[in-house]
């Protein structure tokens, strides 16, 4: 049995096209397919964050929800463990496959490795170098825990290597969350998402939930003062993150007349949002990509990033706060020339990891 962790919403994009593939083995010409069962931790517990996700991506019902909700790392951690280690000591599974890099990730490594039970992990290699954010530990010592490690990019594979990593062990599959996205392309229907939103014709999307970006109100009130400048020159519409929520909206985030904040979106609304905006303003990981396959501009207002194909390759672009009003300004005014698509990002990642899933399993 596989047994799939998911606890965010960057975690279901992912795992919908992995889960997929494992499903139609017969089809791919190969033997019966592996017993799967899906484990959503509920670190992401409101609906619009988590269970839409499911629903929207074709995914089965998870199997079981641990619902931890929210808490401090060390807490939110501390109760997925708990919660992991009877559900694999009650069902053991044969390989644990975990996704991208957060605390529900981490945990589930932990878990299995002590276990014993095998660990692929889906994203692994990223780097940012950046040891005060909670993602990159994450992601650091789960590549260490890993047994299959399923990469996005070829930087990555060196990233793994210099960190002693047997490359035997490093598998280049492409991106699953591309495949996500193009496998669902005609369902992002901009005007649709405009008219349920009252979106003006010409608009910017911002998301913002990082910790240097939003957990100190000065900081946070100086991006808001940013923000209102950026309204200025063309509307910006903003789905409020749970994380950070209160921050932005006391340094009067929604105080501009062309400030539109709302709820959080599911996959479908927000990737159309994105696709018809003129530019998207971000710290998010997952963004930088999906702007990279859509070619709208991207400003992450981050010193570093995980994903740097998504500057070489894409329309990603680093920005600090202080240079996001000039750098929005060229946006706006600049055309998106011919990009070259970062390699394997063409919608067959999931069935790449699913053989390498089979091949393990069987051998």
């Amino acid at each position: 049995m596989i047994a799939h962790v998911l606890g965010a919403r960057p975690n279901f994009v992912k795992a919908a096209p992995v889960i997929a593939a494992l499903s139609d083995r017969r089809r791919r010409g190969g033997g019966p397919e592996h017993e799967q069962r899906v484990i959503h931790t509920g670190q992401h517990y409101d609906e619009r964050m988590s269970e839409v996700f499911f629903r929207e991506l074709g995914l089965p019902e998870p199997d079981v929800n641990l619902g931890v909700g929210s808490g401090s790392h060390a807490a939110q951690t501390a109760a997925i463990m708990i919660a992991l280690e009877k559900e694999f000591i009650e069902r053991s599974p044969e390989l644990v496959i975990v996704y991208g890099d957060v605390n529900s990730t981490i945990a589930a490594a932990l878990v299995a490795a002590k276990l014993h039970i095998p660990v692929a992990h889906v994203e692994a290699g990223l780097r940012s170098f950046d040891m005060t954010m909670p993602e990159e530990v994450n992601r650091r010592l789960v590549d260490q825990l890993s047994d299959l490690l399923f990469v996005t990019s070829p930087e990555a594979i060196g990233h793994l290597a210099a960190e002693g990593v047997d490359v035997g062990r490093v598998h280049f599959v492409g991106n699953p969350m591309i495949d996500t996205l193009l496998s669902h392309i005609d369902s992002f229907d901009t005007e649709a998402v405009r008219a349920a939103h009252g979106l003006p014709a010409r608009y910017i999307v911002a998301t913002l939930h990082r910790p240097a970006n939003v957990d100190d109100p000065e900081v946070a009130a100086g991006l808001v003062k940013r923000l209102h400048e950026i309204a200025d020159l063309a509307d910006i519409v903003m789905p409020v993150h749970p994380r950070g929520r209160k921050v932005l909206t006391e340094a009067g985030l929604d105080d501009h007349p062309r400030v539109t904040l709302l709820e959080p979106l599911g996959y479908v609304d927000f990737i159309a949002a994105v696709r018809g905006a003129v530019a998207v303003v971000t710290d998010s990981g997952g963004v930088q990509e999906e702007t990279t396959i859509l070619g709208v501009p991207c400003l992450t207002v981050r010193p570093n990033t995980e994903r740097p194909i998504t500057i070489t390759h894409g329309t990603n672009r680093l920005v600090t706060a202080e240079g996001l009003v000039a750098a929005v300004e060229q946006a706006l005014v600049s055309v998106t020339g011919e990009r070259e698509v970062p390699p394997l990002w063409d919608g067959m990642a999931g069935p790449r990891i699913a053989r390498v899933v089979e091949e393990r399993l069987d051998g």
